[in-house]
């Protein structure tokens, strides 16, 4: 898709433009993206806009005794089977937001259902770091942390 330089965008030309200009809409783009039915392709396009060309991403396994660092595109193609492969929906329950300059940390707590409106199967935290620049935000860094019995949620990151 090519993008105009001249004063006259239209909308089609940056399609995802909106989802950058505000950290509340970055993250509801984040949570729309990796959301879907089974079979259903996500939206990877709309993410790598989403995050700056050098964004990583990072995570511990279920048993949080592994972690494993990536890029996006390496994230893209670890979860592309089994995004595709099930239906999967994460939706954020709580949001702490830390701006200085143009940073930001976002501590987002997650809960991912299997289908549309089913029961929670997991819960976990993403750690979000975000950079403002050429007057959009962007997603630099990203780490998740699953919730298991060993670790629990703490009340101060559940549902305000």
């Amino acid at each position: 898709m090519a993008f105009m330089t001249t004063g006259n965008l239209k909308a089609q030309d940056k399609p995802f433009e909106n989802d950058v200009k505000t950290i509340d809409a970055l993250m509801k783009a984040s949570y729309e993206v990796v959301s879907g039915e089974k079979g259903a392709k996500r939206q990877w396009e709309r993410d790598n806009y989403l995050h700056h060309p050098k964004a990583v991403y990072s995570y511990f396994d279920r048993e949080q005794k592994n972690q494993a660092t990536m890029t996006l595109e390496e994230f893209h193609k670890e979860t592309d089977e089994m995004v595709f492969g099930t239906a999967f929906y994460e939706s954020e329950v709580n949001r702490e937001v830390r701006i200085f300059g143009n940073i930001a940390h976002v501590w987002s707590t997650y809960e991912t259902r299997l289908e549309k409106g089913g029961k929670v199967e997991r819960r976990g935290i993403n750690s979000i770091q975000l950079i403002f620049d050429n007057n959009r935000w962007y997603i630099i860094s990203w780490t998740f942390c699953g919730e298991t019995d060993k670790n629990i949620i703490p009340k101060t990151f559940d549902r305000n």
